[in-house]
């Protein structure tokens, strides 16, 4: 078998997505033949011996299966979670797919629902989740107060929040009142960072209430049902990374399936 990336076969082994092993290489959890690894290290499949945590990682051999859940709020992004009392979006996992080593492409937090990917396919996570990508996932976000439009633009600018700066790429209210004011907005986001929407909102004055990813790229979580699971075909993986379409009225009508 040709060398690999030592970050590349842990994600092909279906344990993790790939900056998520790069993760643990970095905080020393990784080892090749009893050596701590480093990130971009090569590794030949057929004679290396890595380890994570402590725990043999093998090349197991899976097909290559993508996802998209219309994920719950209550449910956390977690392979295995013991503080997960509610349980993870995997319990939702139909029996088909349950036996794959699925991981999420770009995580929910446990508060937040719609559009989310699993994928088995390490090559493609890597390039939703990599800033280099640009894709573009879209929110519709509903605050406790309603949000002036005369602030839109420092939501784009960004704030600084202990040391992060948070911002988002476009932000537009949704139904707007006669004073140009709304507690219904449609954000767009590139690649945020844990919890940027909701902490950006927060140091505003104006706490989230309810958040949901309902577009990835130009792909919709339309016609899915809440906790429903389907396989993506190729052309829909496509539209991933495609650039959506803007009309006039579009963000004053995201979709919402309850």
């Amino acid at each position: 078998m040709e060398p690999v990336r030592i970050q590349k076969f842990i994600a092909d082994s279906g344990l993790c997505s790939r900056r998520a092993a790069e993760a643990w290489i970095a905080a020393g959890e990784v080892y090749v033949n009893g050596k701590k690894a480093e990130i971009g290290q090569k590794v030949d499949p057929s004679t290396d011996r890595v380890s994570v945590k402590g725990k043999a990682v093998r090349p197991t051999p899976q097909p290559k299966v993508t996802l998209v859940m219309n994920k719950p709020r209550g449910l956390v992004c977690s392979n295995s979670d013991p503080h997960a009392v509610d349980g993870t979006i995997f319990d939702l996992l139909p029996r088909e797919w349950s036996r794959l080593r699925l991981f999420c492409a770009g995580r929910l937090d446990k508060d937040s629902e719609g559009l989310l990917i699993l994928t088995t396919d390490g090559d493609l996570a890597n390039r939703l989740m990599h800033p280099s990508s640009v894709v573009v996932k879209r929110y519709h976000v509903i605050l406790e107060e309603p949000f002036p439009a005369s602030r839109l633009p420092l939501l784009v600018r960004g704030v600084k929040v202990e040391e992060e700066w948070l911002k988002v790429e476009r932000a537009q209210l949704v139904n707007p009142s006669a004073d140009k004011r709304s507690t219904s907005l449609d954000v767009h986001l590139h690649h945020g960072k844990k919890r940027e929407i909701r902490q950006l909102f927060l140091a505003l004055g104006y706490p989230v209430k309810r958040l949901r990813r309902y577009q990835i790229g130009s792909f919709r979580v339309k016609g899915i049902p809440l906790r429903g699971v389907k396989q993506l075909s190729t052309k829909e993986i496509s539209q991933l990374f495609a650039t959506p379409r803007l009309r006039a009225n579009e963000a004053t009508a995201p979709d919402h399936e309850d």
